[in-house]
């Protein structure tokens, strides 16, 4: 290990130092959990979490669709394709996520966790009784290496936090302390989330380095049995340790989780309709009120569910790669976004059935307010009144058609737009002052059916402003290749988003991420005003601060027309096999992490 991760007697020296220059605030102590603001809503001691049945019957099976397929075992690395469920079931974090709360933590193998004065250090005391699968014990060690290893060779998106680890050291037995270098009141909590992996796996191994070697971890399931890119089965472990926690009561009730791989979202559609899978996630709201009349469904056998929720919409539509030179220009991606008629596409895929998202927090308290950023949002903006797009301060809504197909007005404004940024139609072309024709190519996964008929229509219009579209399918080991190095113009996006926004939004919008391969800033931005706002929403130490921040965060984002959004739903729509149960009480962020099939159990009628 590096010297980040020695014991030394400046922890102590720092603690002491830390009394004195805080005399007025109370010493830390041990606690169960910690909430990113306030205190966590559930006592110490606490039976179960308020959103799974305490005791529900043990037992049975669950099959999952997929589409793609996977080559890698390690989920933690930019290689290769690995099955979430192993970051899900196999690998376990220090502490676990109430679900029912924007963001709150509580000890699973860690027992404890204790934050300085001003959260400039966090520790973690480890359960003496936490065991990996193989029955060796979860140890101090094991955790600082998972976490510098992440940190330096595992996917971008541990490399941020790590930045910001300026010593990791044990101090005690069971106990290990991370000091950082810099204000970010959420890292004691990203670093509660951080998986924690056994260090003997991956002796004479490079981590980074795809495979299918088995790991490993401490959760309540193993890998049974797997074909690469066909399916994978996960066994619950009779021995897990964890089994009578309080916050596992009522989790982890399927005696199998299995994953089984089709060849696109049609293929995973009909193999539901035949029983080959137990469950089936709809996107389309006019396919649920209309594609459900097949025999299992009629009889009874399938049970279709709608979960509502309380989380922000997220971002869902079609993003464009500014690191592109003909993206770069503001006026037209707006041109663009003009073209695409929403009203229209979303009555021939949805019948008209689901709202457009309107900014990437809308649906929450956390989205941007209508009309012109007042107040603290208004404060936190003014400083880069400069570099932001037009709309942040003054106000900004999508445009709207008419419905109709041909959206004349819409499209005139397009026109209009595309001339402002040097763009011209000749001989029915729009072409450039040098005469480059504009053309688009949309990248999508050979298995987004629904993607591919929305952009068929949205060509249609854009060949009536003289662009010659293409739409290039590829399959899910390319689009995965394609998107890490960011070789598309426009595709298929979506990004969702919780209650509790912060440390992930620097992968998601920070500058890094223009060049740096394998982060989730597809669209590119370059933004210190995002940036700033980032850092706001890591340093809030009050709630009220912390909605500003992101509603300011929010409408940079949105007037920044990185993408052309389409539709959300309040609710989620699943449709099932009917011996499949879940609890009455749903958590606030519904069909989300956490819930299915964590929650859910079999139980026959």
């Amino acid at each position: 290990m590096s010297g980040l991760t020695t014991i030394s007697f400046s922890c102590l020296l720092g603690a002491a130092v830390a009394a004195l220059v805080f005399p007025g605030v109370p010493g830390a102590q041990p606690t169960y959990g910690i909430a990113m603001y306030g205190k966590p809503e559930l006592p110490e001691g606490f039976e179960a979490l308020p959103y799974v049945n305490p005791d529900p019957p043990k037992g049975g099976k669950v099959v999952f669709g997929e589409s793609g397929g996977f080559d890698s075992l390690n989920p933690y690395i930019l290689k290769g394709r690995a099955p979430w469920g192993i970051r899900s079931y196999v690998v376990e974090p220090l502490m676990g996520r109430n679900w029912n709360e924007p963001f709150s933590l509580y000890g699973l193998l860690a027992e404890s966790i204790e934050v300085g004065p001003n959260r400039e250090w966090v520790e973690f005391t480890l359960r003496q009784e936490a065991r990996f699968s193989d029955g060796s014990p979860v140890t101090v060690e094991d955790v600082l290496w998972s976490f510098e290893t992440l940190g330096t060779g595992g996917h971008p998106r541990y490399r941020n936090s790590w930045k910001k680890i300026a010593s990791a050291e044990q101090t005690g037995p069971h106990s290990v302390r991370f000091t950082f270098n810099t204000v970010d009141r959420e890292l004691p909590l990203i670093m509660g989330l951080r998986p924690v992996l056994r260090k003997a796996d991956w002796e004479g191994r490079d981590f980074a380095e795809s495979s299918l070697d088995l790991l490993t971890g401490s959760g309540p399931y193993v890998i049974d049995d797997f074909e690469a890119g066909r399916f994978i089965s996960f066994r619950r472990n009779p021995d897990y340790w964890g089994r009578d926690l309080g916050f596992n009561r009522g989790r982890h009730n399927f005696d199998e989780i299995r994953y089984e791989y089709f060849g696109d979202g049609d293929v995973l559609f009909e193999a539901f309709k035949a029983g080959e899978t137990s469950t089936f996630r709809e996107w389309n709201a006019g396919k649920w009120d209309t594609a459900y009349d097949f025999p299992r469904a009629v009889s009874g056998a399938i049970t279709k569910s709608e979960i509502p929720h309380q989380r922000p919409s997220g971002m869902r539509g079609f993003v464009f790669n500014t690191r592109k030179p003909k993206f770069k220009d503001w006026r037209v991606r707006d041109a663009l976004i003009h073209a695409f008629n929403f009203e229209f596409i979303n009555r021939t895929i949805n019948g008209g059935g689901l709202p457009r998202i309107t900014s990437y927090f809308s649906n929450s308290i956390l989205g941007m307010v209508d009309g012109p950023a007042e107040g603290r949002v208004r404060e936190l903006l003014a400083p880069y009144e400069s570099e932001l797009y037009p709309g942040a301060l003054e106000g900004y809504s999508l445009p709207v058609s008419d419905g109709g197909e041909r959206n004349r007005s819409n499209l005139r404004k397009a026109t209009r737009l595309f001339e402002e940024a040097g763009w011209r139609v000749v001989d029915g072309v729009l072409r450039d002052s040098d005469g480059t024709a504009f053309e688009i190519e949309f990248l999508v996964n050979s298995g987004s059916t629904e993607a591919e008929a929305i952009l068929n229509i949205f060509s249609d219009a854009l060949s009536r402003l003289g662009i010659a579209t293409k739409i290039a399918l590829v399959d899910s080991a390319q689009n995965k290749e394609r998107m890490n190095n960011y070789d598309f113009e426009i595709t298929p996006y979506r990004r969702g988003l919780s209650l509790s926004p912060g440390n992930e939004q620097w992968l998601y919008w920070g500058s890094d991420g223009v060049e740096t391969p394998g982060t989730r800033n597809y669209m590119g931005m370059n933004s210190p005003a995002a940036e700033a706002m980032i850092e706001a929403i890591l340093s809030a130490r009050h709630r009220d601060e912390f909605i500003a921040a992101t509603r300011a965060l929010d409408r940079i984002l949105t007037t920044g027309r990185y993408v052309i959004p389409t539709w959300h739903s309040p609710v989620s729509r699943l449709a099932h096999v009917s011996e499949l149960k879940f609890p009455e009480r749903l958590p606030i962020y519904g069909d989300w992490i956490g819930f299915l099939p964590e929650v859910w159990w079999f139980e026959l009628d």
